[in-house]
């Protein structure tokens, strides 16, 4: 007799549906066609187990399974419920009038109680799209996949609630989620607060500058003068997620299995690699393409600490993904992309004995090791950071005192409103919602200067011999400015703010 049962595979953030063929003939055998890897060859052992410890069996006769789409490679275990339904129901040991109506994944343990599943969302969104009345899937992930109206999740703990659902039709309990609701739930405020940084006014300036841009960011000063502490607390000032963006984060940290019992996503993520990461962790890829650090802190913040420290390869590949937002992974057989429109914040020691720039500390490194250091950062890549910021350690007094700093409650105020300021003029606009996506086209339209402006600009440029390169990102910036003032047109103000964020452009910046 033969079954036609359905699962789904994820390549990229999209899921595809795949159609479990199962047929039972005379004969002994077990035959697993469809190009399954290693994980699913060795499901049979899994699912023998499974149904001994639940009043079933494996037929002894001749079973094939085929996979389709057959030329598309399957992975992991996540199609052990897929399959043992697939027998069950061929062999008649239970009534199956309804399978094909449902999508069915999860992984089995020997027990028969299931384990969870990487890329719940992305197949339930697929699901619902191809017309399924139910997604069946491991309890754990179910909350993931509820997210999507107009189709029946049912979370299980075990095989038998499956078959019981199918052979007697108990019912199972569905996973209702008011998507809208759960998520205004969760937009609470972030643990880390700027209230708790002392000092350091012209570094909160600079954040909130970056923030309400979407402007990438480095921070340059000695060690334990606070450019860690402030990098985590930029997600703080960042402005509340849209529910959009919060569907797309949650999508991607569904596929690498990284979603919280909570299903969606509110809070922007923060990603802080070590710098021993791989090009291929960072970016993506691998064998069966991933996600990497870059795609998951999308709609985010990326900080990368001790910048000089990560090899030269891995900071040259995000060279593109900075440009265009997103990072294609090809192989021969497929093409996979996925999003990476995030912030970059990075810190780096001035020296390579860190306090170059600390004017109280002995100056250890000489002016050929500094530069050797610091030439370990391409300038294209600086080129695609638009703030570069000193930042000198706090006095005693300034750590000492009571007073408390403005909270991160306020500043986001301050950076929701420039936000909006900027969705109202790019609303025409194809893929640009902020400030830092400006290409040189919108800049000369939207960062219009006047004489006195313009020759300040000039005058600054020539003085501070900075690079050609340095002019738009100075005009992106003070357009940000403008916006955080409320003012239609930059001014000089505006400019003169904007020149002094390009600490490593200046020739001599070492001298």
């Amino acid at each position: 007799m033969l079954i036609k049962v359905y699962g789904s595979a994820v390549f990229g953030v999209e899921a595809t549906t795949i159609t479990v063929e199962v047929n039972i003939d005379k004969g002994i055998g077990y035959h697993l066609v469809g190009l399954p890897d290693n994980a699913i060859k060795e499901s049979n052992y899994r699912i023998a187990a499974a149904l001994q410890n639940n009043g079933f069996k494996i037929p002894g006769k001749k079973i094939t399974i085929n996979m389709a789409p057959a030329d598309l490679r399957k992975e992991g275990s996540a199609y052990d419920l897929t399959l043992a339904l697939g027998i069950l129901a061929a062999s008649n040991q239970i009534k199956s009038p309804d399978i094909d109506r449902y999508l069915i994944m999860g992984e089995l343990s020997l027990d028969g109680t299931l384990q969870p599943i990487k890329g719940a969302l992305p197949i339930a969104i697929k699901a619902q799209e191809e017309g399924y009345k139910g997604f069946i899937l491991p309890k754990e992930n179910a909350k993931e996949a509820a997210i999507v109206n107009k189709l029946e999740v049912y979370g299980v703990e075990s095989i038998k609630e499956v078959i019981e659902f199918f052979d007697n039709g108990t019912p199972l309990e569905q996973t209702v989620i008011d998507t809208r609701a759960e998520f205004y739930k969760q937009l609470d405020f972030p643990e880390f607060d700027f209230s708790d940084v002392r000092g350091q006014e012209s570094i909160k300036r600079c954040m909130e500058i970056a923030a309400a841009g979407g402007h990438n960011i480095i921070l340059i000063g000695p060690p334990g003068a606070g450019k860690t502490m402030l990098a985590k607390r930029l997600p703080s000032i960042l402005p509340p997620m849209t529910l959009h963006e919060a569907l797309e984060t949650t999508k991607i940290h569904s596929v690498v299995g990284k979603v919280k019992d909570s299903g969606l996503m509110s809070q922007r993520p923060f990603r802080s690699p070590h710098h021993t990461i791989s090009d291929v962790a960072l970016v993506g890829g691998g064998t069966y393409p991933q996600p990497g650090e870059i795609s998951l802190a999308h709609n985010g913040v990326l900080f990368l600490d001790e910048l000089p420290e990560f090899k030269r390869s891995v900071l040259e590949v995000m060279r593109q993904p900075l440009e265009d937002r997103d990072v294609t992974i090809s192989r021969a057989r497929f093409t996979v992309t996925y999003p990476s429109s995030f912030m970059l914040v990075a810190s780096m020691n001035p020296s390579p004995g860190g306090y170059f720039n600390d004017p109280d500390a002995p100056v250890t490194s000489s002016p050929a090791e500094m530069q050797r250091y610091l030439s370990k950062i391409s300038g294209p890549l600086l080129d695609r950071i638009d703030i570069h910021i000193e930042v000198t350690p706090v006095p005693f007094d300034k750590l000492s005192e009571d007073r408390k700093g403005e909270s991160s409650k306020e500043i986001r105020k301050r950076v929701t409103k420039a936000r909006e300021i900027q969705t109202s003029r790019f609303q025409t606009v194809e893929k640009v919602h902020y400030n830092a996506q400006m290409n040189t086209k919108q800049i000369r339209k939207f960062c219009v200067l006047d004489e006195d402006s313009k020759l300040l600009l000039k005058t600054a440029m020539e003085r501070l011999n900075l690079s050609a390169r340095a002019y738009d990102r100075i005009l992106k910036v003070a357009r940000t400015i403008a916006d955080l003032d409320n003012q239609k047109d930059i001014n000089g103000s505006h400019i003169s703010e904007a020149i002094q964020y390009r600490s490593l452009d200046r020739e001599g910046w070492l001298g």
